[in-house]
């Protein structure tokens, strides 16, 4: 199983990004995944998630900015990030879980910057 993360970038503050996260190894549909970010200095923040039917579940600092969803027929997940602010500047990593043995793997993250 590999998790590859693209899409992050600079962006001015009020920008918007949108990352992808592609799941190879043929778990993707069976597992939730979700986006967790860390910014210098500070601890991995879960910022989204997805399960399996679609429920999502967002850190409040994102809600109503952040959308998270998934395409199963391409083994993908999408982070939708509109009106961005300068803290929303971190590394982002996509992560997920095998369904029965509960490995956890990680994408290599994506760096994400917004200019004030």
């Amino acid at each position: 199983v590999q998790l590859q993360a693209s899409g992050g970038g600079l962006v001015q503050a009020g920008g918007s990004l949108r990352l992808s996260c592609t799941v190879s190894g043929g778990i993707f549909a069976f597992s939730a995944l979700r986006w967790y970010r860390q910014a210098p200095g500070k601890q991995r923040e879960l910022v989204a998630s997805i399960s399996t039917s679609g429920s999502t579940n967002y850190v409040d600092s994102v809600k109503g900015r952040f959308t998270i969803s998934r395409d199963n027929a391409k083994a993908t997940a999408f982070l939708q990030m509109n009106s961005l602010k300068p803290e929303d500047t971190a590394v982002y990593y996509c992560y997920t879980n095998h369904p029965i043995s509960r490995t956890d793997y990680w994408g290599q993250g994506t760096q994400v910057t917004v200019s004030s």
